[in-house]
């Protein structure tokens, strides 16, 4: 089993072994926190001051721990800071041409926020492909990852970049339109599924690089892949790319925080739930009996119907929906009747087992914050802290079904495929909770409909 721990100089010292590309790293994020400050902040208020000065030791941190986040970080900021620079009217002038998205090729096609998302989905799916291809490909010389699996690593990392310059472009494209309308991209559904897509993708790429085993990538970016899905279908019929003012309710800053929190929470749950689903096609690799198959394909054929069932007016473009639940159906039963192949490819069950522990116990401590800070922000908003309010009752549930799997092992002992279902239930519950609570009951959280 392969684990991880963060060095710390000789003497205790943390910085005693930080290299020059450490040190050089950390200073341009202090300069970047900087010019940030120097450009806008004259319309920040003291949470979003907080904020910026809070996220300069947390990028620090974050990018000493794991090597490939500073790479990430000055990567996506050299383009987000192109994508501005386009945008800008004039060199002197702090206003900015939203025109110039449809004008400049540069930000028609790849840096403006609506171009880099596109991008995001399309690598995604390339992604996916590539590591489903690796994985029934043969395996290099003394067992080493094919070139399809490691394209497919490639691809899912320029997906997150592409992402994430998307995200943060659209912040600034907000801000752009007017004083009023300007906010943090995690506000509706359109932009907060971008978000997971990257906030998955990037979690799982740090399992991929800790454990060394890619044979885990083609499960957790088919999670993804059926993000952006819906992503696409949101953006076509529901034109929810489109930048749009806060409702009231939004207008505060507890959400900088406990959107962002809940989501570290539903991207890691759903990778303990596609690692669940590996871990039981492993255990099912020799099983012939199609009555022991079927509850797994059935889970899988609920998950994928999910979507329909919380979509209202299901007459509304009903073909796309079908097809995108035949398709996924059709996959999971590609899955299972390959899972002999699977099975060896796979790491072993403890690595399995212990992605799965690792992702759950994760998520759970976010979703813990999360829905603290959530309750605080309902004292804010609607002057009570807990209001039995279906949003918050089902997040209670989410929270209890973790707690118990944690319980459960940590107190008795639970492995397995015992753990393995009830993970894999967990996505279902956590599904309904991020998803249907807001589209099929009526409560103060339903901010839009689908």
């Amino acid at each position: 089993m392969n684990t991880t721990t963060l060095e710390i100089g000789r003497g205790g010292n943390p910085l005693a072994r930080r290299s020059a590309f450490d040190w050089a790293y950390a200073l341009l994020i202090v300069l970047g926190a900087g010019y940030a400050f120097q450009r806008d902040g004259k319309s920040m208020n003291v949470y979003e001051v907080s904020i910026l000065a809070g996220a300069v030791p947390s990028l620090i941190a974050l990018g000493w721990f794991w090597g490939p986040l500073r790479a990430l970080s000055i990567g996506v900021g050299a383009l987000v800071l192109m994508a501005i620079a386009l945008y800008m009217k004039t060199p002197d002038d702090f206003g900015a041409d939203l025109a110039a998205a449809d004008k400049v090729f540069l930000l028609k096609y790849f840096l403006s926020s609506q171009s880099a998302i596109l991008w995001m989905s399309l690598l995604f799916f390339m992604s996916t492909a590539f590591y489903w291809i690796g994985l029934f490909a043969r395996l290099g010389a003394g067992g080493s990852d094919n070139t399809a699996l490691r394209i497919g690593t490639g691809l899912a990392w320029a997906a997150v970049v592409m992402a994430l310059v998307g995200s943060l472009v659209r912040w600034f494209e907000s801000h752009q339109i007017a004083p009023d309308i300007g906010h943090i991209p995690v506000s509706n559904l359109y932009e907060v599924f971008v978000m997971f897509c990257w906030m998955t993708a990037l979690f799982y790429l740090y399992y991929e690089q800790i454990y060394k085993t890619r044979a885990l990538g083609p499960f957790a970016m088919l999670i993804v892949s059926a993000a952006v899905g819906f992503l696409l279908w949101y953006t076509v019929i529901r034109e929810a790319h489109e930048i749009q003012p806060l409702v009231p309710a939004l207008q505060s800053w507890w959400m900088k925080l406990h959107v962002p929190a809940n989501f570290i929470g539903y991207g890691t749950f759903a990778i303990a739930a596609m690692v669940a689903f590996a871990y039981l096609i492993k255990s099912m690799a020799a099983e012939t009996r199609w009555w022991k198959l079927a509850p797994l394909w059935l889970l899988g054929v609920v998950l994928c119907f999910e979507p329909l069932v919380f979509r209202r007016g299901a007459a509304e473009s009903g073909a796309y929906w079908f097809i995108y639940f035949g398709i996924s159906a059709l996959v999971v039963a590609a899955i299972i009747s390959a899972r002999r192949h699977i099975g060896q490819r796979l790491p072993s069950f403890e690595v399995l087992d212990d992605v799965m522990y690792k992702s759950i116990a994760v998520g759970f401590a976010f979703f813990t914050i999360a829905t603290i800070l959530g309750a605080f922000w309902a004292a804010e908003a609607w002057g009570g802290y807990w209001s039995w309010d279906p949003k918050e009752t089902w997040a209670l549930i989410v929270w209890l079904n973790y707690a118990a799997w944690l319980h459960m092992r940590l107190m008795k002992g639970l492995r397995g495929t015992i753990s393995a279902w009830w993970a894999l239930v967990g996505l279902a519950i956590t599904t309904f909770a991020f998803l249907g609570v807001n589209m099929f009951l009526s409560g103060l959280h339903s901010y839009g409909e689908l």
